[in-house]
């Protein structure tokens, strides 16, 4: 069952018909359904709409932001992609399709999942247009594992190998916690991603973000968002929790840093409300939501 459009917004029916349309969200109902015990991120998508119900379009204190974020891109809601949980194959060309239209009609996607596996076919799509594409990573896992196939684990493992992105350009930022194998920082290092571990992050914060806005610069952003890097104590519903991470005030803050880079796509993923406590963990990914579409709408290109 899918619930009303996110915040209210308009239904995009024809890409054609929404050329005043700036930016566009779209949900991806798909995880890969290998997961232990925790299988769920397929509903993220619906259980997020349902908690942006409770925010208002207008920021109580802009701070340089447009005060209606949603009125200043038009923003319009495509619905979900009919994806195939657990069948990467079907799913990946659908997910990729979809946003190919919004990107073919000047929209700038801003996604829900999903578990991390949806990255892989919207970073395919967004590529075709920018040819110097990075990525800006914020998770509590890195996603770039020394593993075979396609799965949450080699996202970025695949997108380094399909050149997709700039590695050497591009971040990883809040690495935390554990994990099933050895090295997994090491290794993405290794393909030429800038690793940051929560750690070096938590100890020098302002260094961190400057040197990733120096980096990067003008060039085309991909922003991948992953729920985990909150801590579970404010985002228990995601797919792989560990304990550490931000709180929704330093999320948010890390968010409203990189205003005014040149964000091309925006991807928050990894909301599973089967764990969810009181939806708490939909309503932040809804609030993280909004915050993107402020950065879509702080871009210099738009």
């Amino acid at each position: 069952m899918s619930f009303a459009t996110f915040m209210g917004v308009p239904m995009k029916t024809d890409a054609a018909a929404t050329g005043a349309s700036r930016a566009c969200v779209l949900g991806v109902p798909f995880d890969c359904g290998t997961h232990p015990f925790r299988v769920g991120s397929r509903e993220g998508p619906d259980a997020i709409r349902r908690q942006s119900r409770l925010l208002r379009p207008f920021f109580v204190d802009p701070q340089g932001r447009p005060a209606n974020p949603l009125e200043a891109l038009r923003l319009v809601d495509a619905g979900n992609v009919h994806c195939h949980p657990g069948d990467i194959a079907r799913s990946y060309p659908l997910i990729e399709r979809a946003m190919d239209e919004l990107l073919d009609a000047g929209m700038t996607p801003v996604t829900m999942g999903g578990d991390g596996a949806v990255t892989l076919p919207q970073l395919r799509a967004v590529r075709k247009r920018y040819s110097d594409l990075v990525v800006l990573h914020i998770d509590a896992h890195t996603d770039t594992y020394d593993l075979d196939g396609f799965n949450t684990a080699t996202t970025f493992t695949r997108a380094a190998e399909e050149k997709l992105v700039d590695a050497h350009a591009s971040f990883h930022v809040g690495a935390r916690g554990t994990t099933f194998i050895d090295g997994v920082i090491g290794f993405g290092r290794s393909l030429g991603f800038n690793v940051v571990p929560f750690s070096e992050f938590e100890a020098d914060r302002e260094g961190c973000i400057a040197r990733i806005r120096e980096r990067i610069g003008e060039r085309p952003v991909y922003l991948c968002f992953d729920m985990d890097i909150f801590d579970p104590s404010c985002a228990p519903g995601v797919c792989t929790p560990e304990w550490g991470g931000f709180n929704p005030k330093e999320g948010i803050a890390l968010l409203r840093a990189f205003a005014g880079m040149n964000f091309v796509s925006f991807d928050v993923n990894t909301v599973s409300p089967a764990q969810d406590i009181g939806d708490a963990t939909a309503f932040l990914a809804a609030t993280v939501m909004l915050e993107c579409c402020a950065l879509a709408a702080q871009t210099p290109s738009r």
